[in-house]
C-alpha cells in the first residue's frame, strides 16, 4: 500500500468515559468535506484483572457501535468503520497517526497532574507525538462559531508555515476566511530596540503570508501583528471562530509531553477546536 492510499483516512479517538459527540461530529464533517474514509477508534487499556478487562472491552464495543451509528446518521454516504484497539489510548492513536491524514480528539480538560500521571491521558501525548495534524475539539457550548474564519499563529518558523498551509487548505474547503496573527512578546533584555524587533517580526509575517492569496483566490486573508502573550492573544482571537491552527515545535520527548509552550497553553485555554500541525 503506498503513502497516498494510507493517508486517505481520518481517525477519531472515541472516549468511552466522556462525551464523544463533538469529536465524532468534527471528524465526520471533515471526512465528508475531503471525501475521505472515517475510522472511529476506541482503545482499551491493559488490566491485570482479566474479567475487568473483558468488561471494558464489551463496554468499549458498545460505545464504538453507538458512535458509528451516530456518524452514519449524520453523513450516510461517508465510509465509516470502527477499530477496537488493545492498549493505552495515547500510544495507540499516536501509532495510527503514521498512517492517516488527521487525528481528531475530544478535550476532557485534564489538570496538569492528570496529563502526566493518568495512564488514560490522550490529548498531550498524541498532540506531541503524532506525525499528522491533530485536532482537539471542545464542547460546542464552550465556544460558538459566530465568525466563519480560522485563526492561525505565524512566526516565520517551519512549523508555523505548515500551520498556515493547512489553514488555507481548510478555509478553502469550508468557504471561510483566514486570520493570520503574529504575536510579539517584548523581551525582558535585548541589545536591540523594541521597535526594531517589532518591525522585524512584522516583516516576517508579511513574507510568510505572501503568495497564498494567488494559490487560494477564494479565501479571504486578514493578517496582523499583536503585542502580548501568544497564548492569550491567539485564544482570544479564536473565540467564536471555527478554530485555531498552530505549528508544533516540540519533538515529543520520552514522556510525550513536549508540545511547545504555545500549543500546551492553547490546549488548556482555548474553547474552540485547536489544530496542531507538525513540520515534517
Amino acid at each position: 500500500m503506498n503513502s497516498a492510499e494510507i493517508r486517505q483516512e481520518i481517525v477519531v479517538g472515541v472516549d468511552p468515559r466522556g462525551d464523544w459527540h463533538p469529536a465524532v461530529a468534527w471528524g465526520a464533517d471533515e471526512a465528508r468535506l475531503r471525501g475521505l474514509h472515517l475510522r472511529l477508534a476506541l482503545s482499551v487499556p491493559p488490566r491485570h484483572d482479566t474479567q475487568h478487562h473483558r468488561r471494558l472491552e464489551q463496554d468499549g464495543r458498545r460505545t464504538l457501535e453507538a458512535a458509528i451509528s451516530w456518524a452514519h446518521a449524520r453523513w450516510p454516504e461517508t465510509q465509516i468503520t470502527g477499530s477496537l484497539l488493545d492498549g493505552f489510548p495515547g500510544r495507540q492513536l499516536a501509532l495510527l497517526s503514521l498512517q492517516v491524514r488527521l487525528v481528531v480528539l475530544g478535550s476532557r480538560h485534564l489538570h496538569r497532574a492528570e496529563e502526566i500521571l493518568s495512564s488514560g491521558s490522550v490529548v498531550i501525548p498524541v498532540t506531541a507525538q503524532a506525525r499528522c495534524p491533530v485536532v482537539v475539539v471542545g464542547h460546542p457550548e464552550e465556544g460558538g462559531q459566530d465568525r466563519p474564519c480560522l485563526v492561525v499563529g505565524v512566526d516565520g518558523s517551519e512549523p508555523s508555515k505548515a500551520a498556515l498551509a493547512l489553514a488555507f487548505e481548510e478555509a478553502d474547503l469550508r468557504g471561510c476566511a483566514v486570520h493570520a496573527i503574529a504575536v510579539w512578546q517584548p523581551p525582558v533584555f535585548s541589545l536591540r530596540t523594541g521597535d526594531t524587533l517589532f518591525h522585524n517580526q512584522r516583516r516576517r509575517l508579511y513574507d510568510t503570508v505572501a503568495g497564498w492569496g494567488k494559490k487560494y483566490p477564494d479565501v479571504r486573508l486578514h493578517h496582523e501583528m499583536q503585542i502580548g502573550s501568544p497564548v492569550e492573544v491567539l485564544a482570544e482571537a479564536g473565540e467564536h471562530t471555527l478554530g485555531i491552527v498552530v505549528g508544533r515545535r516540540g519533538e515529543g520527548g520520552y514522556t510525550g509531553m513536549r508540545v511547545g509552550s504555545v500549543v500546551h497553553g492553547l490546549l488548556h485555554r482555548a474553547h474552540c477546536p485547536v489544530i496542531t500541525v507538525p513540520a515534517l
